[in-house]
């Protein structure tokens, strides 16, 4: 492989007089005009099958590509390395590029190779201090990056060196028109890689932020919840398809206690509870967070378990739920049948049930921050809307308070 970097070049080639257990070293060879110095890369390959004029080797075992991965970190390192030299003082020759090189090598990190590094404690840790739909959303954006450092730079790995903020905005638009992400997409794609240089900085393998500056576009707020008006549309309608009112009862029973699909799924007799006073709670913890939400079982809700209890496979599970992916596809479906415009979601019956059902009728943000179990009030205050109706019952109720206590002297 031949990398330029204006007068730079960089090639990696077998020394194959050195061949030992049918593997030889590799060796690199760095290029300024006519000055040329050579270096182990400290890896080895097989000879047959080596590609001399690509510089790597060929196929997708897994010495390739390890061997592959290395020679493009190791190129990207010595491109960084020669660009520094080069601003700092306008010239480097091939002897100072491999003396720089070779000092941080053994240290600098890449940023796929921190990207990894981040999201292996997320893997290692899902479904105990983090979700594993949280650690997807990192392995995605680290693959959508990696996709992107191949598409733009032609490497396997970016240097940290060479980030700037040029990077990020390439990276922003690949996303958006090449790749055609919605903004809410591309935002958590920027936030994942975000997190990374933030670690860079932190373990001191850069000390300038490259995203300084930087203001991404946040994505246009739009209605998260579901209007009385239209709830009650999707509760009456008659839908004359088993399948679609399965999911119209999951949905419905969400907008009632506010759960969220996985805790939904996983809902069991066990945590349904009778305190003392003989009212219905639900008692669950919640997967996502780990935090215990606890739920008095409205009118509505009630009356789902028992329709569901007398039609119940023997499993432990209350409702038969089928994947989220699957449900979102059908409420779409339903949201059309009953006249309901909105783009559905499922989780939308979360935000319906914090600001429709429980903010706008009166129920103080505190407690409802307490039944969807989440650990933080400003998590609660993402999900609360103030409603057209929820103010005017308020200014209604103040006006009525205030009712000749002040009076205007015209």
């Amino acid at each position: 492989m031949i990398s330029s970097n204006e007068n730079l070049n960089v090639s990696f080639y077998l020394k194959k007089n050195n061949i030992r257990n049918g593997v030889c070293p590799v060796m690199g060879s760095i290029t300024i005009g006519k000055d040329v110095v050579r270096f182990s890369c400290k890896l080895e390959a097989n000879p047959t099958l080596w590609d001399t004029r690509a510089g790597r080797m060929n196929g997708k075992s897994s010495q390739a590509r390890t061997v592959n991965r290395e020679i493009d970190k190791i190129n990207v390192a010595i491109n960084a390395c020669y660009k520094e030299i080069v601003t700092i003082r306008g010239k480097s020759t091939a002897e100072e590029v491999k003396n720089t090189f070779q000092g941080i090598s053994a240290s600098q990190e890449t940023l796929l190779q921190v990207f990894r590094e981040h999201n292996d404690v997320y893997r290692t840790q899902a479904g105990v201090n983090y979700s594993i739909r949280t650690w997807k959303i990192h392995e995605n954006s680290r693959s959508n990056l990696e996709k992107f450092i191949k598409h733009r730079y032609h490497v396997s790995d970016f240097h940290f060196r060479q980030l700037n903020r040029k990077f990020i905005d390439d990276y922003v638009f690949y996303l958006r028109i090449d790749r055609k992400f919605m903004p809410c997409t591309v935002l958590k794609n920027i936030e994942s890689l975000r997190k990374v240089v933030k670690i860079a900085i932190r373990k001191k393998i850069i000390s300038i932020d490259p995203f300084f500056g930087f203001s991404p576009e946040y994505p246009k707020p739009c209605q998260r919840y579901v209007p009385e008006n239209e709830l009650k549309k999707i509760m009456k309608t008659s839908l004359n398809n088993a399948a679609l009112e399965v999911t119209r009862d999951m949905f419905v029973f969400s907008c009632f206690t506010g759960l969220a699909y996985i805790d939904l799924y996983n809902l069991t007799g066990n945590q349904i509870i009778k305190d003392e006073t003989g009212l219905i709670w639900l008692n669950i913890n919640r997967q996502k967070t780990g935090s215990v939400s606890k739920i008095p079982l409205l009118e509505v809700p009630l009356q789902l378990i028992e329709k569901y209890r007398k039609t119940n496979n023997g499993n432990d599970r209350i409702f038969p739920m089928k994947s989220n992916v699957r449900m979102n596809e059908q409420i779409k479906k339903i949201a059309e049948l009953c006249g309901v415009e909105r783009r559905l979601t499922f989780h939308m019956a979360r935000h319906t049930f914090a600001t429709e059902t429980c903010l706008s009728q009166g129920v103080p943000i505190e407690t409802v921050s307490r039944m969807m179990g989440h650990t933080k009030l400003s998590t609660t205050q993402i999900y609360a809307k103030v409603t057209h109706n929820k103010v005017n019952k308020d200014m209604a109720l103040l006006s009525k308070k205030i009712r000749n206590k002040y009076v205007f002297t015209l």
